[in-house]
């Protein structure tokens, strides 16, 4: 017998990791000791593959693989070992670096959603159950034109202005459209009815953490107002003061891929559903930041190519669907996203250090 596993991709990501520690937390898992087989045959496990590997905290908790999701004979091998029940697939090439590496950018985002959704599907066949396949979108899909339409669009819904102006959002929403497909229409005139994987996607407003260093994203002027603060060096903010975006704690955003993960299949009525938290403008998120570290030197020097990336994403997100079809709401606004979570675990990242001696 195969061991089963719910199989996470990106597990070595700031979203991996909490989602493995609240997995590990909330859900009956087996942990699986030593690693050595043969695992207990009804035990279900936590299967992880990254390029790097975990920290022994958490590596803890899961069967670790190390290697990329492009390695077909790895996934092959993958199936061969384990019967795979969901999958949460969080590895990506992110936004900055899409930019800057569009070719490397579809191979992974794009072919290597393609292999897994394949995967996905054969597995759904094989057991004659679907699999769920759990997938990370972005803000990012959207593409407003112009400020005043912007203005006009206050809440966007999900299907309204998806035409991204990024690689990046480019890559998730064609995912998105590959999920619909294969949860949906694949193999629609084969003579039998396989069963179908079961497709299911989250798009994320701008996400902030309090363990990941900003890496330069479209968004991170928020986090790195905070980081900078906390680090007591001055931060020069790369968009205007009156940018808004919406926004979620690191928390909130593994929340809702478990919430999502749990709803009854017959309860959804679209393949993908926006989730937000709280929406601010940039001089908004700069108050925040100023309640708590009042000595924060923040300025404004906009950066136009970043600029005209982030103001063509919407202002707020309508996350009314998620909702009303399974029950989404999220723990912290922007009160408590400050106060209880951001706030206290940066400002501990850099205690005792200095201006001139900071990580």
């Amino acid at each position: 017998m195969r061991a089963k596993v719910s199989m996470i991709t990106g597990a070595a990501g700031e979203v991996g990791q909490a989602l493995i520690q609240r997995l590990a937390e909330t859900e009956a898992y087996a942990e699986p000791g030593d690693g050595r087989q043969p695992f207990g045959d009804d035990e279900h496990y936590i299967l992880t593959l990254d390029l790097k590997p975990l920290p022994p905290e958490i590596a803890r908790h899961v069967i670790q693989v190390e290697g990329s999701i492009l390695d077909t004979a790895l996934l092959d091998r993958l199936v061969s070992e384990y019967e795979i029940e969901e999958i949460y697939h969080l590895a990506a090439l992110l936004s900055t670096r899409a930019e800057f590496s569009p070719d490397a950018a579809h191979r992974v985002n794009v072919e290597g959603t393609m292999g897994l959704l394949h995967l996905a599907a054969q597995q759904s066949e094989w057991r004659g159950e679907s699999v769920r396949f759990i997938f990370p979108s972005s803000i990012a899909v959207f593409g407003l034109p112009d400020l005043q339409t912007k203005e006009s669009y206050a809440r966007v819904r999900e299907w309204e202005w998806n035409y991204p102006t990024t690689m990046y959002g480019c890559n998730k929403l064609y995912c998105e459209m590959l999920g619909n497909y294969f949860s949906r229409h694949y193999r629609q005139l084969a003579a039998d009815q396989p069963t179908s994987l079961d497709f299911r996607s989250v798009r994320f407003p701008g996400l902030v953490s309090a363990y990941t260093v900003p890496s330069g994203g479209s968004s991170d002027y928020g986090p790195e107002m905070l980081h900078a603060a906390a680090k007591g060096v001055p931060y020069s903010c790369f968009v205007r003061e009156d940018v808004r975006i919406p926004f979620m704690a690191m928390p909130d955003a593994v929340k809702a891929l478990i919430d999502l993960a749990h709803a009854p299949r017959q309860r959804l009525n679209r393949p993908v559903y926006n989730v937000t938290s709280f929406s601010l403008s940039a001089a908004q998120f700069r108050e925040q930041v100023l309640c708590h570290f009042p000595d924060a030197q923040i300025s404004f020097s906009p950066d136009l190519k970043r600029q005209k990336i982030v103001d063509t994403w919407p202002s707020d997100l309508d996350d009314s669907a998620a909702q009303r079809d399974w029950g989404w709401k999220p723990e912290y606004n922007v009160e408590r996203a400050f106060a209880e979570y951001l706030v206290p675990n940066i400002r501990e990242r850099y205690q005792g250090n200095t201006a001139g001696h900071a990580d």
